[in-house]
């Protein structure tokens, strides 16, 4: 069995499902959460979407949000349509395929580009990046300069050709939904007693200078439940105020996965650093290891070259990036 702290959205989870591996995952964000839980699910599409049309029906939304940032980015009758799902699937605490893979699909509908066919709108913004939501002083004077509108769309047709991209491949094996959670890799207790039997870690942890990962999914992170306003500052996040707490903090991870039960333990991990952070990332996951207090012998670190493909997030609202580049490591605690 493997273990996935920082487990993003999932795709490790996925691969590991697709092999018939029985693996966990762990993340502080919740957005990564229910993405990863969604490629653990069975794909139901068609009760998916006949869950959004019944809360649709059935669920009067309490709190649409009536900031400037909300009128420019929704239609006012998409809006409607979307406090009613967010409300309805709140209520929803069960781990249920069809409420899951519902959930994930809104989320990955949220924001994006708008396309110049109505009749192939994929998203229920104004434009936006898809892969970030941009802060909502900068989205309102962007919208307002180019005086773009938000697009009166149809959420269940966009939601119906989103679900419809999705299948669960023939043989692949069910998964248990509770096996990603909500946690800080950083404390023992994201790890109980019950699920330290794995002898295989996994993971890439946020790169050393990312601090605004939390705040760039703020739109995502409030339909799961969040504020309807950008909240800075997160603890659950790795500390990023200097090269010395990163290391400690990220650290604490590493010690933790040494804590498995398992006779061998392998942990492969791909680390980088943000250009503008000038930190040798190599360097920072070495610091890190020593600071775990826990004994790793290196197998080997190879470069993964740059993330050039990084750059595609900012794209859609005109903004730069430079490459980060990229080491994996195999470590061996001994």
């Amino acid at each position: 069995m493997d273990v996935v702290p920082f487990c993003g959205r999932g795709s490790t989870l996925f691969a590991a499902r697709s092999l018939g591996l029985v693996s966990r995952g762990v993340d502080a964000s919740p957005v990564a959460v229910a993405v990863a839980q969604a490629k653990l699910c069975e794909v139901v599409a068609d009760e998916a979407l006949e869950l959004a049309r019944s809360l649709l029906d059935s669920v009067q939304p309490v709190h649409i949000p009536s900031s400037t940032f909300f009128r420019y980015a929704f239609h006012k009758t998409v809006l409607k349509d979307l406090c009613a799902i967010r409300e309805g699937l709140l209520v929803h605490k069960r781990l249920l395929d069809a409420s899951v893979l519902l959930r994930a699909t809104v989320l990955g509908c949220l924001h994006g580009p708008v396309s110049k066919r109505p009749e192939n709108q994929s998203y229920l913004s104004n434009q936006m990046p898809r892969t970030f939501a941009s802060k909502p002083d900068y989205s309102v004077r962007f919208w307002r300069e180019r005086q773009f509108s938000p697009p009166k769309t149809n959420i269940i047709a966009v939601l119906g050709r989103k679900l419809a991209r999705f299948s669960t491949p023939i043989g692949m094996p069910r998964c248990r939904l509770s096996n990603v959670r909500i946690g800080d890799a950083r404390l023992a207790s994201s790890f109980p007693c019950s699920g330290r039997d794995f002898s295989v870690v996994v993971t890439s942890p946020p790169y050393y200078g990312m601090k605004t990962y939390v705040e760039d999914q703020w739109l995502r992170n409030w339909f799961l439940g969040g504020t309807d306003y950008v909240d800075y500052g997160n603890s659950n996040q790795l500390t990023h105020s200097g090269q010395d707490s990163f290391a400690e903090s990220l650290g604490a991870v590493w010690r933790n996965m040494a804590r498995s039960r398992s006779e061998s333990l392998d942990m492969y991990v791909r680390f980088g650093a943000i250009p503008s952070s000038r930190a040798d990332a190599k360097k920072l996951m070495l610091a890190s290891l020593e600071s775990s207090g826990e004994r790793w012998r290196v197998v080997s670190i190879r470069t993964a070259e740059t993330a050039s493909s990084g750059k595609r997030q900012a794209q859609q609202m005109t903004a730069e990036s430079d490459a980060i580049m990229e080491y994996d490591f195999h470590l061996v605690r001994q």
